[in-house]
C-alpha cells in the first residue's frame, strides 16, 4: 500500500469519472493522504452534488476541458472514460487497476474474457476460499481494488476480474492471467475489434519470467510474450459429474477448467479442489432458471450481450419457444446467431431496440421460418408471450445485445424480466 500512497502523494490529482471506482479512489485519498489537492470530474452533475463544498468539481459538456486547465498533473481515470477523450493523451493517466497491479501483481490472479469472466473469477474465489485461503474477490465484479488494499498481507491472494476497459492502460500484468475467450464486443468504445483485442491482451503483455497464462488455443496463438508459461485449460484432464454440477452448458465446463488451472497455478492440488466445484452457487442473470409459472418456464440470461452467448444459451436450454433478443446496437456481427437460428428455428423471436431491428432484418433476408414479433418494453413482451403461450413452453431472455439503450445495466434488465415472469 505504501507504494500506491507514495505514487499519489504530493500530486495534484483529478479523479475522472465518479461512479463506484471514482468514489473509492476519493475515499482512499481522504483516508491515507488527506492533504492531497483533489478535484472531481464527471459529465453527469448528479454524483457531484454532495462534494461541491469540499472539492473543485467539473461537470457538463465541457467538463474535461475545464478540469484539465487546472488539474493536469495526474488523472486517475475510471474504466468507462474513453482514452481518446479530448486532451487526455497529453497528461499522465493512471487507474486503480494500474496502480494496484504495480504493487500487488505477484499475489494476483487476473481473469478476463469477453464472456464468462465473472463466473470464472467467482469460481476461482470460491475454490480458494473453500480450501482455506486468505482470498479476496475484486475488480469488475463490483468491488474496487482500492477497497481491499488495507486488508492485504503477503499471504493474501486477490482474484481480480478485469474488463477490457480496465486493462486498456496498464503497465504490469498479474502473476496468473486467465483469458477465457475472445469475441467482438464493446466496438462502440474501442472502435475496432483489433483495439479491443489489444486491450485484452495486456493481461499477458507485461508478465515476467515464472508468470502463468491460462487460456485456450485460439487466444494463445497471439501471445508474443516468451517469458511466460502458457497453460491450455481445455487440456486439463478431469472428470466432472455433470448431474451434480450447479451449472449447465459446455461453456461453463470450460470456465470450471480455467478456474481449476488458475488454482493449480497458485500451487493448489486440483484433485482436492474438485469437490468444491459442486458447492458453487452460480451468479444471477446467467442462464438463470427463474421458475415455471402457469405452465411456462422462464430463463434469465440477461448477461448475454453478444451472439455467441445467445447461441450458447439455446444449446444449453432445450426446446425454447420464446426468445427475447435485441437492445443497444454496438455494430457486432450477428451472422453467427442468424445462421444458428435459421438452422434451429425458435417458434417465436421477440426483438427490441436497434440491435433487434438489425437481427430481424438479417433473419428476414435469410428466410427465417419462425414468427418474429417486435416489442418496446418488457411489459409489452410479456403481453405478447401471454397471448401466445401454452403449457410446456419455454421462454428465454438472451438478448445478444447490450442493455444501455433502455436500462441502467444488464442486471436491471434481468431483474425486470424475472419480476414479470414471477407475476405471469
Amino acid at each position: 500500500m505504501n507504494s500506491i500512497i507514495s505514487f499519489l502523494k504530493d500530486r495534484k490529482i483529478l479523479i475522472l469519472g465518479f461512479g463506484i471506482e471514482g468514489r473509492s479512489t476519493l475515499q482512499f485519498i481522504e483516508k491515507y493522504i488527506p492533504d492531497t489537492d483533489v478535484a472531481i470530474a464527471d459529465r453527469n452533475p448528479l454524483p457531484l452534488e454532495n462534494y461541491k463544498d469540499k472539492y473543485p468539481v467539473f461537470s457538463g459538456d465541457d467538463y474535461l476541458k475545464d478540469a484539465l486547465l487546472q488539474y493536469n498533473d495526474l488523472v486517475i481515470k475510471s474504466p468507462g472514460i474513453k482514452m481518446n477523450a479530448e486532451n487526455l493523451n497529453d497528461v499522465e493517466v493512471a487507474s486503480q487497476t494500474d496502480l494496484f497491479l504495480r504493487s500487488y501483481a505477484d499475489i494476483t490472479i487476473g481473469v478476463t474474457g469477453t464472456k464468462g469472466k465473472s463466473t470464472t473469477a467467482s469460481l476461482v474465489y470460491h475454490l480458494l476460499k473453500s480450501a482455506g485461503g486468505n482470498v479476496f474477490l475484486a475488480g469488475n465484479i463490483g468491488v474496487p481494488v482500492f477497497d481491499i488494499v488495507p486488508l492485504l498481507d503477503k499471504n493474501s491472494i486477490v482474484v481480480f476480474e478485469l474488463s477490457a476497459h480496465q486493462l486498456q492502460r496498464i503497465h504490469c500484468s498479474p502473476h496468473v492471467g486467465v483469458f477465457i475467450n475472445l469475441f467482438e464486443e464493446h466496438l462502440d468504445y474501442f472502435g475496432t475489434f483489433q483495439a479491443y483485442k489489444e486491450a485484452k491482451y495486456n493481461i499477458f503483455r507485461y508478465m515476467k519470467v515464472g508468470d502463468i497464462a491460462v487460456t485456450n488455443d485460439s487466444v494463445a496463438s497471439f501471445i508474443e510474450n516468451k517469458n511466460i508459461n502458457v497453460v491450455d485449460y481445455n487440456s486439463l484432464d478431469i472428470s466432472l459429474n455433470k448431474d451434480l454440477l450447479p451449472f449447465r452448458g459446455e461453456h461453463n465446463i470450460k470456465d470450471a477448467k480455467a478456474a481449476l488451472c488458475a488454482c493449480k497455478a497458485m500451487g493448489e492440488d486440483v484433485d482436492k479442489m474438485l469437490p468444491y466445484i459442486y458447492t458453487f452457487r452460480p451468479l444471477q442473470h446467467r442462464q438463470e432458471f427463474v421458475g415455471t409459472f402457469h405452465g411456462v418456464t422462464f430463463y434469465n440470461d440477461s448477461i448475454s450481450t453478444i451472439p455467441q452467448t445467445a447461441v450458447a444459451a439455446l444449446e444449453t436450454i432445450p426446446d425454447v419457444t420464446f426468445l427475447l433478443l435485441g437492445g443497444l446496437d454496438r455494430d457486432v456481427d450477428y451472422s453467427f446467431l442468424v445462421n444458428y437460428l435459421v438452422a434451429n428455428p425458435v417458434k417465436y423471436v421477440l426483438y427490441t431496440g436497434k440491435a433487434g431491428e438489425r437481427i430481424f432484418e438479417e433473419l428476414v433476408d435469410a428466410s427465417y421460418k419462425g414468427i418474429m414479433l417486435h416489442y418496446d418494453t418488457m411489459e409489452e413482451a410479456f403481453i405478447i408471450i401471454k397471448s401466445y403461450a401454452s403449457s410446456g413452453d419455454v421462454c428465454l431472455l438472451s438478448p445478444a445485445a447490450a442493455s444501455y439503450d433502455r436500462y441502467v445495466n444488464f442486471q436491471e434488465r434481468g431483474t425486470l424480466f424475472k419480476d414479470f415472469a414471477i407475476k405471469f
